[in-house]
């Protein structure tokens, strides 16, 4: 086997992602770098135990010695080991890879990574190459795939509720039911003045404002179907007139394959900076976490932000 592009490789593992299914994963990784010692220059697989463990553990990667932090479970575990490289001046981050192991996987499904498939995934970062991608950022915060606000952010947030008390439910099929018990309480939504790249603010009457780096959220909905997280830009959708209850809920479905984009009531937008200031505190999401704050957002992509480990066969990551 040809030496990889990971290096000393630091693996950030959440055991209870995926209802358990993290820990498999993690030991599993173990066993596959300690029998292929091309693979890495060295590795140290660590367990998280706590929410922000995964950020601090990144944060200190460099002073450690490390080439590359592996993020290993969903959305979230990925989220704060972003934020943590973030943290780090940009001459001394270590390469991101993620080993995607959790409900939705989105960013992972972004990379074109093989989806809880532990065996799949290591052997693609193996056979991988980095690639200088950007990252969004909101009053402060990284997210590396998803920001929204309104309804969308009141499902994603429900949906990481439900996946706390143990529901059996999991991706799509989570992300559709919570979507079905909360689309019936829309009705005025969250009025908010949006300026895109510097210009004139606009009144809309949010009901869905979504901010992305790759195309989907939700375990796979193609919220905006042509972002890439390598061509320099954020892609926003929002609806621009306040649809009839039925008309959102098929706007929804039509979610699933990206085909809401070709409605009258939705616009989509390819931008570099946003301002959005909401009359009433709205519903945030980032990365399937709640964002605090508010009710100005300023958000902003962060170019060549990282240098993350994509499969070869990946069309992402191309700027």
């Amino acid at each position: 086997m040809a030496r990889s592009t990971l290096g000393r490789t630091l693996i950030i593992a959440n055991p209870a992602a995926r209802s358990g299914k993290g820990a498999d994963a993690a030991a599993f990784s173990e066993r596959f770098l300690g029998s292929y010692t091309a693979a890495t220059d060295g590795y140290k697989l660590t367990l998280t135990r706590a929410s922000g463990e995964a950020e601090h553990l990144a944060r200190n990667a460099t002073s450690h010695g490390f080439d590359t932090v592996v993020a290993l479970g969903g959305d979230g575990i990925v989220h704060e080991v972003v934020n943590g490289l973030m943290a780090l001046p940009a001459r001394e981050r270590p390469q991101l890879a993620v080993v995607p192991v959790g409900s939705g996987n989105d960013y992972g499904r972004t990379l074109g990574m093989a989806l809880n498939d532990a065996e799949t995934a290591l052997a693609q970062l193996v056979r991988g190459h980095a690639h200088e991608l950007e990252v969004g950022r909101v009053n402060g915060v990284h997210f590396m795939e998803t920001l929204s606000f309104g309804l969308d952010a009141a499902i994603a947030l429900d949906t990481t509720d439900r996946r706390a008390a143990d529901t059996s439910q999991e991706g799509e099929t989570l992300y559709v039911t919570s979507a079905m018990k909360l689309i019936p309480r829309a009705r005025r939504g969250w009025p908010a003045s949006v300026s895109f790249d510097g210009g004139e603010p606009q009144r809309l009457k949010t009901l869905i404002f979504a901010i992305q780096v790759g195309p989907t959220y939700g375990g796979g909905f193609r919220i905006c179907p042509d972002a890439n997280p390598g061509d320099g830009l954020l892609d926003t959708c929002f609806n621009v007139k306040r649809p009839l209850l039925p008309h959102l809920a098929v706007l929804f479905g039509m979610a699933r394959t990206g085909r809401h984009v070709n409605s009258k009531l939705i616009e989509v937008k390819q931008v570099r900076r946003i301002r959005l200031d909401f009359d009433d505190l709205p519903p945030a999401q980032v990365d399937g976490e709640e964002l605090a704050g508010g009710p100005r957002y300023d958000v902003e992509v962060v170019l060549r932000a990282l240098r993350v480990i994509v499969p070869t066969e990946s069309g992402h990551g191309r700027a």
